[in-house]
């Protein structure tokens, strides 16, 4: 019956398969980094140096839009004309390609056009590169953007290479299993394959379960949504807003189990920019105070329940 399904899902997704969920823990480009590198098994040290919840404070006051400070990034930002958002175009109400329109639109993007609201005045003065999946920290560290909101965890070794926003959502990683399956939880997936998206941070977390599930890697997870579909995996294992999509694309397969991770989501920075870590920081306090995040989730996410109350910002100065 999977397979029926197949056909339909390798037409969407072959397009859509460049990106996927909550974080890269792969090499900066030219030298190895903190954020690089878990083996399969999981064995790397999780890095505990500091709260990765924690961010910079924001100024008390935000600058009027269109008005950015002198000599402030988000000066060249206004005179460039427009924000450079990366994140992905296929995790569903998050950030993926609306077939009809073409754009790419969700909770992630969002995020993104708030941030150019503060800056133009106008949501729509933003730019969205698709990036790979294992590339968010570099786009980030090397300028190809200035923003990178994608579904993305804030941990202590991905600080040591950007800077991360206060937390704009809380997540945790879970298990897409078929319908069919007795798994209750991604432990009872021993000597089983459970994909996720090649260079994530759910990925490197699926080496480390008890159980032993056996890790597979994929370019994204709509690359592991086919091979769930073709039978080549047995499960697909990433946050669970991810598997929500995935599942919501798929009438024969169902998430189990609790949390068994915390992915505390953050926008990525070029840490040489810390005022524009603050100014995005100000533009997040403002939304939480004034509904506009309470709306965005209700816009994009509404369905699952009503809104939680939005991540308390966490600062380190």
């Amino acid at each position: 019956m999977r397979a029926r399904v197949t056909a339909v899902a390798v037409a969407a997704l072959t397009v859509l398969a460049a990106a996927g969920c909550s974080g890269d823990s792969s090499p900066l480009p030219g030298r190895p980094t903190a954020s690089a590198a878990p083996a399969p098994t999981g064995a790397a040290p999780v890095d505990t140096s500091c709260n990765p919840r924690a961010s910079l404070k924001p100024a008390d006051t935000l600058p009027t839009p269109g008005k950015m400070p002198a000599g402030s990034y988000m000066a060249t930002i206004q005179k460039r004309g427009r924000l450079v958002l990366g994140t992905s175009q296929d995790t569903l109400l998050f950030s993926s390609r609306n077939p009809f329109t073409g754009k790419v639109e969700g909770f992630d993007v969002d995020m993104g056009r708030q941030i150019a609201a503060a800056i133009f005045g106008d949501p729509d003065k933003i730019t969205i590169k698709v990036i790979a999946y294992d590339k968010r920290v570099s786009s980030a560290v090397d300028g190809s953007v200035d923003l990178v909101a994608d579904t993305m965890t804030a941990n202590c070794a991905r600080w040591k290479d950007v800077n991360f926003s206060s937390i704009y959502y809380d997540a945790g990683q879970k298990v897409l299993v078929s319908s069919a399956s007795k798994a209750k939880s991604i432990e009872d997936l021993g000597g089983k394959k459970v994909c996720a998206a090649k260079g994530s941070t759910s990925y490197d977390n699926i080496g480390k379960v008890a159980g032993k599930p056996i890790p597979v890697d994929r370019p994204g997870f709509g690359d592991c949504l086919v091979a769930f579909q073709q039978n080549e995996v047995d499960a697909i294992s990433t946050d669970d807003t991810i598997l929500i999509g995935l599942a919501a694309q798929d009438p024969y397969a169902k998430v189990v189990g609790p949390r068994f991770t915390d992915e505390p989501y953050g926008m990525a920075m070029n840490n040489d920019h810390p005022e524009f870590t603050r100014f995005v920081n100000a533009v997040l306090a403002r939304n939480r105070a004034n509904g506009t995040w309470k709306s965005t989730y209700e816009r994009w996410l509404g369905d699952f329940g009503a809104a939680p109350t939005p991540p308390v910002a966490e600062y380190r100065d």
